[in-house]
């Protein structure tokens, strides 16, 4: 009796061990969990987003992983960090400057290449593009020859409304890259700590709005990476050193397995590279200096979001004034 006791006792342990054994091999895993990835990069913001009113950066990263903080490259011009964000090295490997990126077309052919490359290689057919302001980036730092859509627009209003138009067409890219300079341009024009440079920092929090409500409302946020990153920030006088406002930046992620947490402060903006490649299942190359930061990614949740603060009736009226200055402007340079 005693030895059907032990056996019965023996087997009772082993069955109830069998659903932690099951749940031990089934624990999530980020690498490769994604089918999209969004990244918007807004030129000279830096850390700017926690110093205005940004409803729609709060709703959209609210549950997500951030940092207003983190860290751009030691030089903090623009073509230096576009660079590393894309290519996953420091400024010093890659070499871009934004003269050179403007005088000369990339190809494939190079020691670093962009995060566009690998993911054409791992994805022959996946749908890859890139949206910019500034076409230096789609010239110079994307190569030419990987079939990757390049769509260059000469305000940030036209970038938002292409973005808007090419997603609500049905198509769900692999990875998807922004740029937006206005805030970069305001801080050029006013300076970096003017209120006009302020104004235009809330301007691209009603951008970001936008284009994020486009990919939620088509259904792409249940397998999407949404990130946000600046290049570098500003001072009153421009960029370029190493200043804490010129080299602060925002690094953000929000998607079903981005962990409710503060970024860790040694988080650079290149490390973007890394996340990206990452979450759509492409092993990191040997070259990269960047790295996933480890409180990134948790197990899976549903991503929730508010709704835009701003109403549908506003954005059209915006983007109505918009055109009515663009055609006022180009009539007066007409009859000039």
């Amino acid at each position: 009796m005693k030895k059907i006791l032990s056996i019965v006792i023996a087997a009772a342990l082993v069955l109830a061990c069998v659903p932690f054994a099951f749940a031990e091999d089934e624990a999530f895993d980020s690498f490769g969990a994604y089918e999209h990835v969004f990244i918007i990069g807004i030129d000279g913001a830096g850390a700017a987003f926690d110093k205005v009113d940004s409803p729609n950066f709060d709703r959209i990263f609210d549950g997500g992983a951030f940092r207003h903080n983190c860290h751009a490259e030691y030089i903090t011009t623009s073509a230096q960090n576009w660079g590393s964000i894309l290519c996953g090295v420091p400024y010093d490997v890659h070499g871009f400057t934004n003269d050179y990126i403007g005088d000369n077309e990339r190809g494939s052919d190079t020691d670093c290449p962009s995060i566009f490359y690998y993911a054409r290689k791992a994805m022959p057919d996946a749908e890859l593009i890139s949206f910019c302001h500034w076409s230096n980036i789609n010239h110079g730092i994307i190569e030419n020859d990987i079939n990757v859509k390049k769509i260059n627009r000469g305000t940030d209003p036209l970038v938002v409304d292409a973005i808007v138009r090419y997603i609500d067409a049905g198509n769900e890219p692999a990875l998807m890259f922004v740029q937006l300079d206005s805030v970069d341009h305001a801080a050029h024009t006013y300076g970096g700590f003017s209120k006009q440079y302020y104004s235009a920092v809330e301007k691209m929090d009603e951008y970001l709005g936008e284009i994020y409500d486009a990919i939620y409302n088509a259904g792409l946020m249940k397998n999407s990476l949404f990130m946000i990153v600046a290049d570098h920030g500003e001072t009153a006088n421009g960029h370029g050193g190493q200043t804490v406002e010129e080299s602060s930046v925002i690094v953000g992620a929000v998607g079903y397995s981005v962990n409710d947490v503060e970024l860790n402060e040694d988080v650079r903006n290149r490390d973007v590279a890394a996340i990206a490649l990452y979450a759509l299942g492409i092993e990191q190359p040997e070259q990269f200096e960047t790295t996933v930061p480890a409180e990134m990614f948790g197990e899976p949740h549903d991503v929730e979001t508010e709704a835009n603060p701003m109403t549908g009736f506003a954005r059209a009226w915006r983007n109505f004034l918009y055109i009515f200055v663009r055609m006022v402007n180009l009539l007066l340079s007409i009859f000039d």
